[in-house]
């Protein structure tokens, strides 16, 4: 299994990118943001991969973050979900729209993605909105864990926990969250801001 390669840009193109390492050229698939990343012909490249595997092919998928590769493994997880519609979603949306689209359930917003209809969007919305948080890159990792945390703030934790999120993850969120709101903030103003804050 090949997870990342370290090598030369030798050309890319719409769709795929052919990284030269070692004196030979791995031909990969990847979205637009992520060709968009590899910088000029000739640079040196790193790429996280994902390799499909076949009968009759195989096909290596390259991405710029190892995030990234997590969110295709996710998108992909969906039945009706392929390698290049999931490439398109991931080409057509920032991370953190997809994570935002995915929290609230708009559908519409992962429909813009070339190849994806109103019935898929829905589909991949639906099943994946539980799962989302648990990719989310959460902000303010360094904050307080809320020790002793009762009250609408323990609710948002265990909320958050319940949406995927590890539970310094779902804490370090609401505790951001409770700093911009102040005491006294309802637990559905506590959830809401804790997810944006995770969003970004």
């Amino acid at each position: 299994m090949i997870a990342k390669l370290t090598g030369r840009l030798d050309s890319s193109t719409a769709g795929h990118a052919v990284i030269d390492v070692g004196g030979v050229g791995y031909l990969v698939e990847a979205s637009a943001r992520t060709l968009d990343a590899l910088g000029p012909i000739g640079g040196d490249v790193t790429i996280h991969t994902e390799m499909l595997v076949g009968e009759d092919f195989l096909r290596l998928l390259g991405f710029a973050k190892a995030e990234e590769r997590d969110w295709f493994r996710l998108l992909t997880s969906v039945q009706g979900v392929g390698a290049k519609v999931a490439l398109a979603i991931l080409s057509a949306l920032e991370i953190g729209d997809l994570q935002r689209a995915l929290a609230s359930g708009d559908s519409a917003m992962v429909a813009r993605a070339n190849g994806v209809g109103p019935k898929l969007a829905q589909r991949i919305t639906h099943e994946l909105k539980d799962k989302a948080g648990a990719l989310g890159g959460i902000a303010g990792g360094g904050r307080s864990a809320l020790p002793g945390a009762s009250g609408p703030l323990a609710d948002a934790v265990a909320a958050l926990t319940g949406l995927g999120f590890k539970p310094g993850e779902a804490s370090a969120a609401v505790a951001a969250a409770s700093e911009d709101l102040g005491a006294g903030a309802s637990l559905d103003a506590l959830v809401r801001a804790a997810l944006k804050k995770a969003a970004k």
